[in-house]
């Protein structure tokens, strides 16, 4: 099964000038005008369609800097929380993805088909 892919966004302009612009520039290829353009227009798309693992590391990589992030699941559009907290599996509705395997809720366990047959998901354990 094909994971998710996630958005990176900037949810609003940053006080911290020099080093949020340069974060931004960095994770972006934009150039330092450009950043400024992305930061002012604050909600804004910082990276999409990228793996979990990847827009975690650049969600990071912006707070450290001073800029505010947030993480949007592709498949059901929820927004991680800013602190990093997993979300209620409650609101998934990716016909994709089995709520327990959404790599932005809460839960530790699956009795899902796959992981029935094949042994559980990774960071899950089996249902009884």
């Amino acid at each position: 099964m094909e994971d998710p892919q996630f958005t990176v966004v900037l949810t609003d302009a940053s006080a911290n000038g020099p080093a949020a612009l340069r974060a931004v520039a960095a994770v972006t290829g934009l150039s330092l005008w450009h950043s400024r353009q992305l930061l002012d227009n604050a909600p804004a798309t910082a990276r999409e369609d990228i793996p979990f693992a990847d827009a975690e590391a650049t969600a990071q990589r912006l707070r450290r800097a001073g800029v505010p992030t947030a993480l949007r699941c592709g498949w059901c559009r929820r927004t991680l929380p800013h602190d990093g907290t997993p979300v209620d599996p409650d609101p998934c509705t990716s016909r994709y993805w089995p709520t327990p395997h959404c790599q932005a809720n809460s839960l530790t366990s699956c009795d899902c088909h796959s992981c029935t047959t094949h042994g559980p998901y990774p960071g899950h354990t089996r249902s009884n």
